[in-house]
């Protein structure tokens, strides 16, 4: 093997091992701050177990407000916050502090979105049989919302790999920093299309068990 295939490899193994870091870290950290707020959307509509207008509204209004930022400003007005939890504001690990932040308000909405589809009826049962709010939370609609739950953090995470790939623009690291950096700036073609190939790989495998799990969770209800 030559040498220049052999430097290609080793930064496109190395980019992928970044990738592959952000998008795990980001994934676990946005689905605990954004699992409690899209149950707390759930539960505080109308008409659900905890009726709280005011509130559901304001989280509401919170969630659309950070959804609606465009990831590279948000990660630019995050330096700061990176800055102070990390110790730096460009690399992986503190790439993980913007990426978590903006899928956090994904999640909610994924979250809310498959608890508000389970059946009425099941909850009305839970509370009839004198159920507590967080047994019925975590024993029964959580349980019977796995399958669309699961078909959204696979979107989420897909999402994640697209964020960590612009984060490379501004010295996020992974694919994207290889991308640009390497293939792009450096007139590259082959590193270029190998970190594209790369993401593509990722995302078609990810979407592939992601499809098969929550297909058979689905088939166990």
């Amino acid at each position: 093997m030559s040498s220049s295939w052999t430097t290609l490899l080793q930064l496109v193994g190395t980019a992928t091992a970044q990738t592959l870091t952000m998008v795990f870290f980001s994934t676990v950290f946005s689905l605990l701050l954004g699992a409690p707020l899209g149950v707390l959307l759930c539960i505080t509509a109308e008409g659900n177990l905890m009726p709280k207008p005011v509130l559901h509204q304001l989280l509401d209004r919170v969630v659309n407000i950070l959804r609606s930022f465009p990831f590279i400003i948000l990660m630019i007005l995050l330096f700061p916050f990176s800055r102070f939890i990390i110790g730096t504001s460009i690399g992986t690990a503190a790439t993980v502090v913007p990426l978590s932040i903006a899928a956090a308000p994904f999640v909610a909405r994924v979250i809310e979105s498959a608890l508000m589809e389970i059946d009425r009826g099941v909850i009305q049962a839970a509370i009839a049989m004198g159920s507590s709010i967080p047994e019925i939370i975590f024993k029964v609609m959580i349980p019977e919302a796995l399958p669309p739950l699961v078909a959204g953090i696979t979107l989420t995470v897909i999402n994640l790999i697209g964020y960590s790939a612009m984060a490379g623009a501004i010295g996020g690291g992974g694919l994207g920093d290889l991308a640009i950096r390497y293939g792009y700036q450096r007139f590259r073609s082959d590193i270029l299309l190998a970190a594209v190939i790369v993401i593509l790989v990722m995302v078609e495998l990810i979407q592939l068990i992601g499809t098969r799990i929550s297909s058979a969770l689905a088939k166990q209800r």
